[in-house]
């Protein structure tokens, strides 16, 4: 893969990840059941693709084990509290609380790894709050939307804490084998929370499944893996902050949903402040 074809591969990879919010939408299910879903078709797309390259995964170690289930019980957490929030607040208020998570694995990161933060880092945690207050629709918790942003964030704040454990991960083992490995520990625990929901499926809901699971989990990080080898990560970062802009443009076209336009200053706010901190970074190596 050159230059060219890892920029365009990212880009995708962002389109992927904005059509998450509408196959939430989509879907008529609980939030566990479509994490379920998507992880089961995740892994096992994954499978089939490390056996056509004759890869065998491996068994990991005891230490290995329980990173792999502390990032896979961060995972399941993210998903779900995603999906909660498409399901309760709307794609628009899900996408743009969970693009919160920069700022939080910013201030996790000085906790947990000790390193030290910087003013600018200090100024985009700053700059994503103030966004969320705006896209906040309002601080009545009788209100879905507002109960939808609050699992939005949380969504990011459980993805920050994935970002940070699979740091340790992704040094233990191969990446395409380190998501096959957290997708089905995700399956493993949220099947059996939602296995007598899967009877009662349309079959159009196991197709949007399917294509969520394999299109937009295994395919996306098939892409985003294969763009690294070749763009820096904070370039890639950048593109992959589009993923608001995206969700909220399909959001608008298939079903007319429209967020206010304070809500849209308050995304302009939090994108622009992770687009800012990626150039910084940029800059800086």
């Amino acid at each position: 893969m050159n230059s060219r074809q890892a920029t365009t591969a990212i880009h995708i990879t962002a389109v992927l990840f904005g059509l998450t919010g509408i196959f939430g939408e989509l879907i008529q299910a609980s939030a566990i059941l479509i994490t379920a879903g998507r992880a089961t078709f995740a892994a096992a797309a994954l499978l089939l693709f490390m056996a056509r390259a004759g890869h065998r995964p491996t068994r990991p170690d005891r230490r290995t084990l329980s990173v792999l289930l502390t990032a896979g019980v961060l995972l399941a957490m993210h998903w779900t509290t995603f999906f909660i929030a498409v399901k309760t607040g709307g794609i628009a208020i899900a996408t743009l609380g969970f693009a919160s998570f920069p700022a939080f694995i910013t201030l996790l990161e000085g906790l947990v790894f000790q390193e030290r933060t910087r003013a600018s880092e200090w100024a985009v945690v700053a700059l994503v709050s103030a966004g969320l207050a705006l896209v906040t629709p309002s601080f009545d918790f009788g209100d879905q939307a507002t109960v939808g942003l609050g699992w939005a964030v949380a969504s990011g704040l459980s993805f920050a804490l994935f970002t940070l454990a699979n740091r340790k991960a992704v040094s233990l083992l191969p990446a395409h084998e380190l998501a096959c490995w957290e997708n089905g520990i995700v399956a493993l625990l949220t099947l059996p929370w939602c296995l007598a929901e899967f009877t009662g499926l349309r079959t159009l809901d196991w197709a949007w499944l399917f294509v969520l699971g394999v299109f937009c989990t295994a395919l996306s990080h098939a892409l985003l893996v294969s763009s690294l080898a070749r763009l820096k990560a904070r370039t890639a970062g950048i593109v992959i902050a589009l993923e608001p802009v995206y969700a909220i443009l399909f959001a608008a076209i298939l079903f007319a949903q429209y967020p206010s336009a304070r809500a849209l200053a308050g995304g302009a706010i939090i994108i622009g402040a992770i687009i800012w901190a990626g150039l910084q970074r940029s800059a800086a190596d």
